[in-house]
C-alpha cells in the first residue's frame, strides 16, 4: 500500500492499538485470503458467497490485473471490495522515517553493487537515526558487506557475518581495496555459536535478511542486550516450522494461526520485476494452469497437485513437451491424444481469471506483513526496547520497505493494555 506523506510512523505508544486493529480484521476476513485462486478450480470458495464481485473480477482482462496489482485499493469493483479495500489502507498506512543526507562514497564503491541493491542500501543507511551515535555495526547476513561499509564509512567498527564463505573472501577484499577497517566472519547465524559474535556494544543491521535469520537476530541481540539495532525484514515464510511461531506474547495469544503458504501473501507483490521477468512469469503460470487442469485428468482427482519449480529452459519446449515431461517427472499416466492447442489457450483464460481473483486476496497483504512486523516490533517493546517503524525506500525501489528501529531502555516501557478494537 501506498503511503502519504502525512501519515506518521509507528512509535512504541501506537504497536499495540494497531496490532489488535490487525489482528481483528485478519481474522474476521480469512476465508477471503487464506484460498489461494491458483489451486482452486472450478472455483475459489469465497465465490459463493460473494457472486457478483466474483463475475465481475472474472470477467476482466489479464491486462486490467497487471495494471491493478500493486494498487488494488483503488479499483472499482462491486461490494464488498470496496469496503475491504479502504479498511485495508487504513490500517496499512506507515509513515516515512525521517532521513539523513546521502552519504557520498567514492565511485569504486559502488562498482560491485547492482542499481537498485544500491538504492536500497542507500535509503536504509539514511534512516538509521538512533539517540547514540553507534561505535561498532554488526552487519547480519552481510553478503559482501556492502551495507556495513556505508555505515562504517562514517566511522564506527565494522564486523560482517555471513554464511557462504566466497562472499566473505570477497566481502574482506573490497573493504582492504576501500580502506574500510572491517572483520569478515564465516558464520552460520542460526548455529548455537552465533551468539558469540554479538556484544551489547554491537550495532547490528539486517537489510531484507530472510524468515528466521532476521528473527535469530532480534533473539539473540536482545539476549546480549545490543542498546540499538535495525531491520528491515523479508520472506516470512522461510521458516523452518509448518506454521508460524509469533514472538511476541500479544501475537502468541492471537488465534490467528498462519501457514507457509499465508505467509507468503505480503511476497506475492511484483512491483520491480521487468517486462521479460513479467513474461515468463506469466508464461509459466498459464502452463501451470493449464497442466493443472490436464493432471486433474489423468488422476481422476479434483485436486491441485503441487509441481517442483522447473529450469526456465523448460519455457523453451513446445507446450506438448512441457505438459508431456511434466506429467512424466509427476509419475503421472502418459498423456493420450489431446487438443493441445486448445488446453494452452484454456491455461491462458485461467491465468487471467486467477490473476484477477487475486486481486482480493492482494488488499490483505500489506495488512498481513504489518501484523508480522507488529509482532517483531512488540517482542522488542517486551524486552526492554523504545521501537519505531517506518518504510525507509519507496515501493518501487523494494515492495519490502519497512524497517524496524529499536533502541534499548533501562526499563521497560509502559504499554496499556486495551482489549478493545480500533476500526480506524
Amino acid at each position: 500500500m501506498l503511503t502519504t506523506s502525512h501519515t506518521r510512523i509507528l512509535q512504541s505508544a501506537d504497536l499495540l492499538q494497531r496490532f489488535q486493529s490487525l489482528d481483528s480484521f485478519l481474522c474476521e476476513h480469512q476465508t477471503l485470503w487464506r484460498p489461494r485462486p491458483f489451486v482452486h478450480y472450478p472455483h475459489t470458495p469465497w465465490e459463493t458467497t460473494h457472486p457478483q464481485l466474483a463475475a465481475w473480477l472474472r470477467a476482466q482482462s489479464l491486462a486490467h490485473a497487471e495494471a491493478a496489482h500493486t494498487q488494488p485499493h483503488l479499483l472499482a469493483a462491486p461490494e464488498p471490495f470496496p469496503q475491504l479495500a479502504a479498511q485495508a489502507y487504513r490500517l496499512s498506512e506507515v509513515g516515512e522515517l525521517q532521513r539523513s543526507p546521502a552519504t557520498v562514497l567514492p565511485a569504486r564503491a559502488r562498482a560491485d553493487v547492482p542499481g537498485r541493491k544500491q538504492q536500497q542500501i542507500d535509503a536504509f543507511a539514511r534512516s538509521l537515526d538512533f539517540t547514540h551515535t553507534p561505535q561498532h555495526w554488526l552487519d547480519w547476513c552481510a553478503g559482501k558487506g556492502h551495507l556495513g561499509r556505508l555505515l562504517a564509512h562514517s566511522g564506527g567498527a565494522l564486523t560482517c557475518l555471513e554464511y557462504n564463505p566466497q562472499l566473505v573472501a570477497a566481502g574482506q577484499q573490497l573493504s582492504h581495496k576501500l580502506g574500510i577497517k572491517a572483520v569478515h566472519v564465516a558464520q552460520d547465524v542460526m548455529a548455537a555459536d552465533a551468539a558469540t559474535q554479538l556484544q551489547a556494544n554491537h550495532t547490528p543491521v539486517a537489510l531484507h535478511a530472510c524468515g528466521e535469520l532476521h528473527t535469530r537476530l532480534l533473539q539473540l541481540a536482545s539476549q546480549v542486550g545490543c542498546r540499538q539495532l535495525a531491520i528491515a525484514p523479508c520472506c516470512y515464510n522461510r521458516i523452518s516450522t509448518l506454521t508460524y511461531q509469533p514472538l511476541s506474547t500479544t501475537a502468541q495469544a492471537s488465534t490467528l494461526q498462519l501457514s507457509i503458504d499465508d505467509l507468503g501473501l505480503p511476497l506475492s507483490e511484483t512491483v520491480t520485476a521487468g517486462a521479460r521477468v513479467r513474461r515468463q512469469r506469466d508464461q509459466s503460470m498459464a502452463r501451470r494452469l493449464a497442466f493443472d487442469l490436464l493432471q486433474r485428468q489423468l488422476r481422476g482427482i479434483n485436486e491441485y497437485l503441487p509441481t517442483p519449480s522447473l529450469p526456465s529452459a523448460w519455457l523453451g519446449k513446445s507446450f506438448t513437451d512441457y505438459c508431456k515431461d511434466l506429467a512424466a517427472l509427476k509419475q503421472l499416466p502418459a498423456p493420450m491424444a489431446h487438443d493441445w492447442q486448445q488446453l494452452e489457450q484454456t491455461g491462458w483464460q485461467r491465468l487471467a481469471e486467477v490473476r484477477n481473483l487475486e486481486l482480493l486476496r492482494g488488499l490483505f497483504r500489506r495488512p498481513l506483513e504489518l501484523w508480522l512486523l507488529l509482532d517483531r516490533a512488540l517482542f522488542l517493546q517486551e524486552q526492554g526496547y523504545t521501537v519505531r517503524l517506518g518504510t525507509f525506500c519507496t515501493p518501487q525501489q523494494s515492495p519490502r520497505n519497512l524497517l524496524l528501529l529499536a533502541e534499548y531502555q533501562s526499563q521497560l516501557p509502559t504499554v496499556s493494555v486495551d482489549n478493545s478494537v480500533d476500526r480506524f
